[in-house]
């Protein structure tokens, strides 16, 4: 049991909000975790902080000389790479790496694109399939909603062979085998 406050305590704690504080500037943060789904709080860390990399980088690839045979070719590689992940949708420009937030590493998690796939209604559902184990992508089992998906690895994404979810969908498309019984 706590001790009833004293007049003067309850007066220094009414400008003292426990929820939200200026330091972390976290209603931002939280509405972000609520729609994407995110169940920690350092996952959007490192992706806002990556992002600021990336845009720290795109700056400093664009103030050297444009002429510069360097420039160019680090820029490409640069462009080729975000493409593949999925952060940008074309490798036309260095503009597009300046658009990279914390917000395009959350599309790519394997929720999201489980739910853009339509292989599950919402991200809530989407994130309980892969904790469950139903999910692979290639040969490997993913039981973190966290993996990101690079454009390449979309193509790989499956049921497990033991997920009984598998088995509804194969059944509701007259698709199942016998064999599998």
């Amino acid at each position: 049991m706590v001790r009833k406050l004293k007049f003067h305590e309850k007066k220094l704690l009414k400008k003292v909000d426990f929820i939200s504080w200026e330091a972390d500037n976290n209603l931002h943060e939280v509405k972000l975790m609520k729609r994407f789904h995110i169940l920690k709080r350092e996952t959007y860390v490192k992706y806002k902080n990556i992002s600021r990399e990336i845009r720290e980088l795109s700056r400093r690839l664009k103030t050297l000389d444009a002429k510069d045979p360097f420039r160019e070719e680090s820029c490409s590689q640069f462009l080729d790479k975000l493409y593949s992940i999925g952060l940008i949708p074309t490798k036309q420009n260095l503009q597009l790496a300046n658009k990279v937030t914390a917000t395009s590493f959350c599309r790519r998690r394997l929720p999201v694109v489980m739910v853009r796939s339509h292989m599950a209604e919402d991200l809530k559902s989407a994130t309980k399939f892969v904790q469950q184990g139903h999910i692979r992508v290639g040969p490997e089992m993913i039981t973190d909603p966290a993996f990101l998906l690079t454009r390449n690895m979309e193509d790989f994404l499956t049921w497990t062979d033991t997920s009984a979810i598998r088995k509804h969908v194969l059944e509701y498309n007259d698709l199942r085998d016998d064999f599998d019984l």
